[in-house]
């Protein structure tokens, strides 16, 4: 039986839920298990395969619902993040066109700095990111803090939303963002990840989570990685596609070294190499430290000095 081309939509350990495509149009969903050794690729990971990744199956003759994984088509790209728990490279969505950084203003609290390792890992993976700042509609803008951090993002490069899941505000620029492309929801827990995807899809009815009282923190409501088609934007003929990811409450970057992080800043990445110190500095206390003379200015918020420094420590230590 000659094999057929599938997206695959979720997995978890070796067992994967894939969507076949023949001739441009999907089939039923099957569950399928990876032949043998083949992605040699892959070793190493912490997961084989991701949604968003194309794959090649053959198809059970005795229960037309299951198959086999028979190898994995060249991606244009994927994302990681580096799991602490397996310590490796966990691929958490591939073929992607944007990432969704998503986070909310006061419930779970605004954390800039969790953005800024999102931002770093986009940058990695060469996929253009757009902050998302949901809930807005109990906020609007009341926290001065909170406000001249979403500037200073836009400010060095980043195009920021601020939205409502339960309103509808600023939802039809997200709509319209994501027409025909492949996009991931990336956030810590409670952040509305979920919730967005409800009112991108209303038919979907995914379920959500409400905070924990005690900590103002989400509880995982999302266990697993899963992609998700959206309905038909007018006058885009590519299909659209989001994946949803459960939160995340610690995001360390993967792919790079200590050294090299300065690369994956935006701000920062015009400046590598010309402190007095070339290379060499550690943009700490090194007299003439292009990167120090710029937070003096006001060129690189200072919020992000700290974050650059944080990251840079744990990277130094992986």
């Amino acid at each position: 039986m000659d094999s057929i081309r599938a997206l695959v939509v979720r997995g978890s350990r070796n067992v994967f839920t894939v969507r076949g495509e023949t001739g441009g149009t999907d089939t039923a969903e099957l569950e399928c298990r990876i032949k043998g050794k083949i992605l040699k690729e892959m070793e190493g990971y912490y997961n084989p395969l991701a949604p968003g990744d194309r794959v090649r199956i053959d198809v059970d003759p005795l229960q037309p619902r299951r198959g086999r994984i028979l190898g994995v088509e060249k991606r244009r790209n994927f994302l990681t993040r580096f799991n602490q728990k397996g310590q490796r490279s966990q691929i958490l969505g591939a073929n992607l066109d944007m990432m969704l950084c998503v986070t909310s203003p006061l419930a779970p609290p605004f954390r800039p700095r969790f953005l800024d390792r999102l931002l770093v890992q986009a940058e990695i993976a060469c996929i253009k990111p757009v902050i998302i700042c949901n809930k807005y509609d109990l906020y609007l803008g009341e926290d001065p803090d909170t406000e001249e951090r979403l500037e200073d993002f836009c400010r060095i490069g980043y195009e920021v939303l601020r939205v409502s899941a339960k309103t509808g505000m600023g939802m039809d620029r997200l709509r319209l963002l994501g027409a025909g492309k492949t996009s991931i929801l990336l956030g810590q827990s409670g952040v509305g990840k979920s919730s967005l995807i409800n009112a991108l899809n209303p038919v979907l009815h995914i379920k959500t989570g409400a905070l924990s009282e005690k900590y103002n923190r989400g509880n995982h409501t999302t266990t697993l990685s899963q992609l998700i088609e959206l309905p038909p934007f007018p006058g885009v003929l590519n299909p659209t596609y989001i994946i949803d990811t459960p939160g995340i409450r610690r995001m360390v970057p993967d792919g790079i070294k200590a050294e090299e992080l300065i690369l994956y800043m935006k701000e920062f990445a015009g400046l590598a190499g010309l402190c007095t110190y070339g290379l060499s500095c550690s943009h700490r206390s090194e007299p003439g430290c292009k990167i120090m003379e710029a937070v003096a200015a006001g060129e690189i918020h200072e919020s992000r000095y700290e974050s650059f420094l944080r990251i840079t420590d744990e990277l130094a230590v992986l």
